[in-house]
């Protein structure tokens, strides 16, 4: 079948565009489908990661200005659909505009949504005052209105399900990445962590608990991959902690793997997650984490205390304890790591491919 993809941006390093490549290589290489991508204003810009040669991409110019660019994405949006004319077609885009996909598609195509980020996300800020938040509360309104007309309304976990009102939600996970012929040996003094500095990823308490760990274990290194942000500051947290020399900061790599094959602890300390994908990546390498219970995702990923240990969200101390816990309980760390390889093959790419693959046909033969 034709499927047309709807989303903004596949240049950036993130998760997101590491699932869409994912998805839509497996969908067009695996299941044979006739894939179509459609960007947003993304221009020459280079793409971080690989996106099979079958997939045809389609980039659309909308000018810039609130205005101008609402009604030149739907002018733009009319256009490439009725040029392609998809048996079905699939939004990826958490923004507002997203929701009006199904009305300018019209009914006869039909328009799964799939969402990746948590309601929380836009509530949970340093800086979400009164009037900011009252904005937000009027604009979910209008999607759990919105929500309704699309044929089915995709979230990666039951708490993102939890936060939707809408008769048409159903959960697909993402999938693994990757899940490799070796595991680590978990026996290198290194923790890891993955993200963009940002409010969200609360990098700002895992450098107070590495402190903590630092004290106790001076000798083991916490690694960060991410895109900087200075404006966050964590190098100046790391000066003001005294921990230059025992936390590293990388930009995002390729090779993302090689980096958990080569560490012994995953920390995952955000203060909310649409679903929390370096989970399952650290997992399939044989790592075992130690995440915040945040919503949503961790506690859908880790059975605590079995293959991963969940804190209570924001306890910078327990953090810090139970990384010292694994740190200092061989043991324990290699039988966590263990049981986390094998309980997230649940998560295969196969295993997730194939339940995109089943709904997307199924809707098709429902509108034929």
């Amino acid at each position: 079948m034709k499927i047309l993809y709807i989303t903004n941006k596949i240049s950036p390093s993130g998760g997101l565009e590491r699932v869409l490549a994912i998805k839509t290589s497996g969908l067009a290489e695996q299941f044979q489908h006739e894939v179509h991508i459609v960007t947003l204003n993304q221009k020459d810009e280079p793409v971080f990661h690989d996106f099979s040669p079958k997939i045809r991409m389609h980039d659309l110019a909308v000018p810039v200005g609130t205005l101008s660019y609402l009604t030149g994405y739907i002018s733009a949006i009319r256009k490439i659909i009725e040029e392609i004319n998809p048996d079905l077609i699939d939004v990826c885009d958490d923004g507002v505009k997203a929701f009006l996909v199904p009305w300018i598609a019209g009914k006869k195509y039909p328009v799964v949504y799939e969402r990746h980020v948590s309601k929380t996300i836009e509530f949970n800020s340093d800086s979400t005052g009164f009037v900011k938040k009252l904005i937000i509360r009027l604009k979910f309104s209008l999607m759990d209105s919105l929500g309704k007309n699309f044929a089915r309304f995709v979230v990666l976990t039951n708490g993102n399900k939890l936060e939707w009102s809408l008769p048409n939600v159903e959960v697909i996970p993402n999938p693994l990445t990757f899940y490799p012929d070796s595991t680590s040996s978990l026996e290198n003094k290194k923790v890891l962590a993955i993200g963009r500095h940002s409010f969200q990823k609360g990098f700002d308490h895992l450098l107070q608990a590495w402190k903590i760990v630092s004290n106790r274990h001076p000798d083991w290194i916490l690694d960060l991959y991410g895109k900087e942000d200075p404006a966050i500051g964590l190098r100046k947290l790391c000066k003001d902690l005294q921990l230059d020399g025992t936390v590293q900061f990388h930009d995002p790599v390729k090779n993302i793997e090689e980096q958990y094959l080569a560490s012994s602890i995953y920390a995952l300390s955000s203060r909310f997650e649409g679903f929390g994908m370096v989970l399952t990546e650290a997992m399939a390498c044989g790592v075992p984490c130690v995440s915040y219970d945040c919503p949503c995702g961790p506690s859908d990923i880790i059975t605590s205390g079995e293959d991963g240990i969940l804190v209570e969200n924001g306890d910078i101390t327990q953090l810090a304890e139970k990384i010292c816990f694994l740190i200092e309980n061989e043991a324990e760390r290699k039988r966590m790591g263990s049981n986390a390889r094998k309980s997230v093959t649940r998560y295969s790419g196969n295993e997730i491919l194939a339940k995109w693959h089943n709904l997307f046909t199924g809707l098709k033969k429902s509108t034929t």
